[in-house]
């Protein structure tokens, strides 16, 4: 779908929290992917994680093919698919078959393996993951071409006379993005290729400052490759809950988000590098956590673009599970009815025309009485007793 301005969409790892049930948290997921289909959200990036108890979604492609059949609209990328955990020939046969199915709504995240415990049972360096993940790439955009049969080995795949025996619904190809963090791998990645942006470190601490010199480090290595990027193909990944009052939307969010870092991101998986104490408290005053009313969200991403020096395509939001699932659903309603709209040019027009019947009132609707009148005497009816009510507003309402 396309649209004047931002998209929004979720990033969704997804985080559930042990104790409940995962076949139910795993249908919640398919079901907030529907809300936001009829709410009108524009993307749904979903994770790809085998360990560690949260993040309980092992194969972002089933859940793709999934919500696909109970969506008309919400496009589905895998955020991410860990390509060193899969042989690249796979990948591109599965998100081609995907492309098809989704009639053109599939997308390809790609990324090296965010949980270090994943690589570790698959007995996976991680100093090689990244370098992986460039070969995996290399061999995904060569086997897409669909021109020649592509042969290719490495120290972990090999490929021999390869070719795709389906090409892509899409044209060229399904649409392909790379997350990138803190470090320059996934923006050098991404311009490498010409592919679109995740950019998950957005929401860290120092995100924002970055976001420039992020950008321009994706355009450097699009250049050296004879490529292009659009800004139209970066997203910013951020947290973000909305209520109708700033203290109450705080409020929502408190006791979940501490849940969250503390059972998981510091006792589980001992707080990742760049991640802090508090983010809750922190990224509210950097900017990088949305939480409050929709003017306060609203000012929130202008400062984003602020940020970024000439712009981004979109807003993912991490997706939690925070607050309770009432107020989460209302969350991604208040978004969509009063924030989406600023930033797709969809509120000017009406403003506008409101503004232009109110300051030509008289000129425009001063007629309308003596027009209803006669719509009885023309006729020979009697004029009702209560005329000007029932015309009050110049309108006429018969």
């Amino acid at each position: 779908m396309a649209h004047r301005g931002l998209t929004f969409g979720i990033f969704l790892a997804p985080f559930h929290r042990p104790g409940e049930s995962p076949t139910l948290a795993i249908s919640r997921d398919i079901e907030l992917i529907q809300w936001l289909d009829h709410l009108g959200y524009d993307e749904a990036w979903i994770g790809e994680h085998h360990s560690a108890g949260w993040e309980l979604i092992a194969s972002p492609e089933l859940i793709i093919a999934a919500a696909a059949e109970k969506t008309k609209h919400i496009r589905l990328g895998s955020g991410v698919t860990s390509l060193p955990y899969h042989h690249p020939f796979l990948v591109a046969q599965r998100f081609v078959q995907l492309d098809h199915m989704t009639r053109g709504r599939a997308m390809l995240g790609c990324g090296p393996g965010a949980l270090t415990s994943d690589a570790y049972m698959l007995g996976i360096q991680p100093a090689t993951q990244r370098p992986r993940m460039l070969e995996a790439m290399d061999a995904i955009m060569a086997l897409l071409k669909c021109e020649e049969r592509v042969t290719m080995k490495t120290d972990w795949f090999e490929m021999n006379d390869a070719r795709l025996h389906l090409a892509p619904y899409s044209d060229p190809h399904f649409e392909i993005a790379v997350a990138s963090t803190i470090t320059p791998f996934g923006m050098i990645a991404a311009g490498t290729h010409g592919v679109g942006v995740l950019s998950i470190g957005a929401g860290l601490p120092g995100g924002p400052e970055a976001m420039a010199k992020q950008w321009k480090i994706a355009e450097d290595a699009a250049a050296k490759t004879g490529k292009t990027v659009s800004r139209k193909k970066w997203r910013i990944v951020v947290n973000a809950h909305i209520a109708e009052d700033d203290e109450q939307a705080l409020n929502e969010v408190r006791k979940g988000e501490r849940i969250e870092t503390v059972e998981y991101f510091e006792n589980t998986l001992g707080r990742p590098p760049g991640r802090s104490d508090d983010p809750l408290v922190e990224g509210v005053r950097m900017g990088t956590t949305l939480i409050g009313t929709p003017d306060t969200v609203t000012k929130g991403i202008r400062r984003l673009l602020e940020y970024s020096q000439g712009g981004f395509g979109g807003i993912l939001f991490r997706a939690h599970e925070w607050a309770t699932r009432e107020q989460t659903m209302r969350s991604y309603e208040l978004f969509a009815r009063y924030v989406m709209p600023v930033f797709q040019g969809a509120l000017d027009l009406p403003a506008g025309s409101v503004a232009w019947a109110r300051d030509n009132r008289k000129q425009v609707f001063g007629a309308t009485p003596e027009a209803v009148r006669r719509a009885f005497t023309d006729f020979g009816a009697a004029v009702p007793e209560d005329f000007k009510a029932r015309t009050l507003g110049g309108r006429d309402v018969t």
